[in-house]
């Protein structure tokens, strides 16, 4: 006999994506080896004062490594990667509910 799963889906209390995301997790270690805040230092003389919000350079720059290591080859890819991968989004700083930049890099 095939057994069935109904598909029920109820809210899930007090879950992070530090619970979700294992301590030895590839992008865990990216992150304790490869410090990036001086990104923001680096590109602090071209931003505008005005103007669109734009993505935090560091988060960028951490969306540049992922394309590179999950060899990706398009922006709208590497946006669909957090979208389904919750170490993406621990890596890139996303809670849960945060909605991720489009593929034009707006939040």
């Amino acid at each position: 006999m095939i057994g069935s799963k109904p598909r029920i889906f109820h809210p899930i209390e007090a879950v992070t994506l530090e619970h979700l995301v294992p301590v030895d997790h590839f992008y865990r270690q990216l992150e304790r080896v490869v410090d990036l805040v001086f990104v923001r230092d680096l590109v602090a003389d071209c931003h505008a004062a005005g103007g669109w919000p734009l993505i935090n350079p560091v988060v960028f720059f951490k969306f540049q490594l992922v394309l590179f290591f999950e060899d990706l080859r398009s922006g709208r890819q590497l946006l669909a990667n957090p979208a389904d991968r919750m170490s993406i989004r621990w890596y890139l700083g996303n809670i849960l509910d945060e909605p991720l930049p489009d593929h034009v890099g707006r939040w």
